[in-house]
């Protein structure tokens, strides 16, 4: 049984997203190589188990797809989280999940927007970095104030092509294996070197499932779905068994390849970060190096539109629940998409990110602070959840399993990774909740009730 659907404040998005579309989001959001930049500091911590690292990732980031895929169901509406914590939990919880949220919508485009301004650069040195990642805001904000199905179209260009670089490197992994053999073990990838170390594998798991942000977005265009909830919640599971097999088998290979060993990769923490390039060079030459390069650059910029595009959707539903300015709730007649919030969205991430892009530790800053917002929300999803069904006893089927168990054990790989998060994280994230709550406290008694 659906929740029923609040009165509305603003307008009414299109339903034109097709199965793929929603895939294609997700993926993008993801990125097809996200373990590139990890890859070394992964490698170090789980004594070279890195693939192992990732399928175990893949299943505990399974508890919260499956939420996801629970209450989309539920409430087939935009706001993904906030609409979920706000049916499951009310009004409170459902505020304080949308403003966490949007910590992460916010300034996770404004990373990606970074990474993919600082790989332009070095490119073409003679244009400023900033400048460069500007211009990357400008475009794919153009192309999402398009309309839903034009920055869809594009995204799947892009991800293809990233798709056939992954591919390249793949194949030409497999070519160089069977040429002059692994550097490591066959099974080292899943085993580690130098004996399994369980505690290892667990705290290198708690950093890989911060890879798999943004598979979570795909429910913020559930009131776009053209085939309804259903396909919303295929394509949310779908999304994240793709991208962990993508995961799995490109760390598989870059490990049995690495120049380094985990033991060297930990001893100097400077040389982690390019780790992956590193092997791609030792394996095959700079032409893939170069590849590889280019494509995240292309890549970064696009993931940073479907994290607007998202990020779009929850400011939409929020302000039509009149928990922010009205203003922000107005869907374009001609492009149907929610112009004024992606525009409000645009430009804080260009703030974010040109702000970031002018200082010698701005990625750092950004980086250290964007993933607190979104695992507090993952947490009140999984609350959702147990609210709706184990505690109110909504909906045909409940049960103890799908309705209790497995949200609580989403729950505790949730925690985990927050205490395992930075220092600064978790500051950050105190800071803006505090902030949310008062908020919350000045709306008191003007928001419509809960459902």
């Amino acid at each position: 049984m659906a929740a029923p659907s609040p009165a509305a404040g603003g307008g009414t998005l299109r339903r034109t997203l097709s199965f793929r579309d929603l895939v294609v989001y997700g993926l993008l959001f993801i990125a097809p190589m996200a373990p590139v930049g990890v890859f070394g500091t992964l490698s170090a911590k789980a004594h070279g188990a890195i693939a192992l690292v990732y399928l175990v990732a893949t299943a505990a980031m399974a508890f919260t797809a499956y939420s996801y895929a629970q209450m989309v169901r539920v409430a087939p509406r935009a706001g993904s989280v906030y609409t979920y914590a706000r049916v499951g939990l009310g009004e409170g919880p459902g505020f304080i999940a949308g403003w966490m949220a949007m910590l992460d919508y916010l300034l996770i485009p404004a990373v990606a927007y970074l990474f993919s301004g600082i790989a332009l650069h070095a490119l073409v040195p003679a244009v400023p970095q900033w400048v460069w990642t500007a211009i990357a805001v400008v475009v794919t904000t153009g192309l999402n104030l398009t309309g839903v199905r034009a920055a869809a179209l594009a995204g799947f260009l892009v991800l293809a092509l990233e798709l056939a670089v992954l591919a390249v490197f793949v194949a030409s992994a497999a070519v160089a294996l069977a040429q002059d053999g692994p550097r490591r073990g066959w099974l080292s990838p899943l085993t580690g070197e130098g004996g399994f170390d369980t505690g290892a594998v667990l705290g290198a798991v708690s950093v890989a499932v911060l890879s798999y942000l943004g598979f979570d977005a795909i429910a913020s265009f559930a009131e776009e779905s053209a085939g309804g909830s259903e396909k919303v919640a295929r394509a949310v599971i779908t999304c994240l068994a793709v991208a962990g097999v993508l995961f799995a088998v490109q760390t598989y290979l870059a490990a049995l390849l690495a120049p380094m060993s985990p033991a060297e990769l930990a001893a100097r923490p400077a040389e982690q970060g390019a780790a992956f390039y590193d092997t791609v060079d030792a394996a095959t030459g700079r032409w893939l190096h170069d590849l590889v390069a280019a494509s995240k650059a292309i890549g970064a910029a696009f993931a940073a539109l479907a994290g607007q595009a998202a990020a779009g959707r929850l400011l939409f539903a929020m302000a039509r629940d009149r928990r922010l300015p009205a203003p922000l709730a107005k869907v374009d007649r001609g492009s149907g998409v929610p112009r004024p919030a992606l525009l409000g969205a645009a430009l804080v991430t260009l703030t974010a990110a040109i702000w970031a892009a002018r200082r010698d530790d701005g990625l750092d800053r950004l980086v250290s602070v964007v993933d607190i917002g979104a695992l507090v929300a993952f947490g009140l999803l999984h609350a959702s959840v147990i609210g709706w069904f184990g505690v109110r006893g909504r909906g045909d089927r409940v049960g103890i399993v799908r309705h209790v168990v497995i949200p609580l054990l989403g729950l505790a790989v949730v925690v985990a990774v927050i205490v395992e998060a930075a220092a600064t994280a978790q500051l950050v994230g105190a800071i803006w909740l505090a902030a949310g709550l008062g908020v919350l406290a000045v709306q008191r008694g003007t928001a419509p009730g809960t459902p």
